[in-house]
């Protein structure tokens, strides 16, 4: 008999929010082993500067409460993020899970379904299109990740003042998903449903593409509490978690 499977991102997990962390921890030693599958679409943690920061202390809990988890049998799927996009394979050894690439498409309980991190829909954000591809270049990750830890650690924190202090001036309707850009991927996959986190902003957005009608849900972010979606053969329902303490 079909179960319910999880979906949450954007929780940015770092050592400076420990009740999120907490309350992290209690979903996957609660609620999470008895879903069919966990997904966790991306940013799960504030940044990720290569899996040898895996034997971090901040990071060291969440890993070894992501492993409990697998080990109960629970399929456990990660996408990569803005900010936790060098996940590499030694983090699905240490954790159990399975990097899944951006766009997936699933079947969900006989509904064919994409999931994404969500920054590829925000094209109106050229500067942040730009960063990203700039980012993800191979030869851009190869050169970063052979510099030491430290050297790391700081090269991200730039990173993360650099965009504090430009997303401030950015209009908010540019740091959303462009409509367009979602009917054209949801279109390219042959979907009629999506689910993405990354804008922060949370709920269901109902419209009709070539003539039929179409489902976004949007996960929200893990600052002040948690956020998931709960999907079954019936429904799907978003949810807030309790406010962490």
């Amino acid at each position: 008999m079909a179960g319910t499977t999880l979906f949450i991102s954007d929780l940015h997990l770092c050592a400076e929010r420990p009740a999120i962390t907490r309350l992290f921890l209690d979903f996957l030693a609660g609620e999470a082993r008895t879903a069919d599958a966990l997904y966790i679409l991306g940013d799960l943690f504030e940044f990720w500067v290569g899996d040898d920061a895996a034997t971090e202390g901040e990071f060291r809990p969440v890993v070894e409460g992501l492993r409990t988890l697998s080990r109960t049998g629970i399929p456990l799927y990660f996408m990569y993020g803005n900010r936790d996009f060098l996940m590499r394979e030694r983090f699905e050894n240490d954790t159990g899970g399975k990097l899944i690439p951006d766009p997936t498409r699933l079947d969900l309980y006989g509904e064919p379904t994409l999931l994404m991190h969500g920054d590829l829909l925000c094209t109106a954000d050229a500067d942040y299109m730009k960063f990203r591809a700039m980012v993800r270049d191979p030869v851009w990750q190869r050169d970063f990740l052979s510099k030491s830890l430290a050297e790391r650690n700081g090269i991200f924190n730039n990173y993360r003042e650099i965009s504090k202090a430009t997303t401030t001036k950015k209009p908010p309707e540019i740091m959303d998903v462009a409509q367009s850009t979602v009917e054209s991927i949801m279109r390219q996959h042959n979907v009629r449903r999506l689910i993405h986190g990354h804008t922060h902003r949370p709920g269901e957005h109902v419209f009709t593409l070539d003539g039929t009608p179409a489902r976004r849900m949007v996960l929200g972010a893990w600052y002040e509490r948690g956020s998931v979606l709960r999907v079954d053969a019936g429904r799907w329902a978003l949810n807030t978690l309790p406010t962490a303490a």
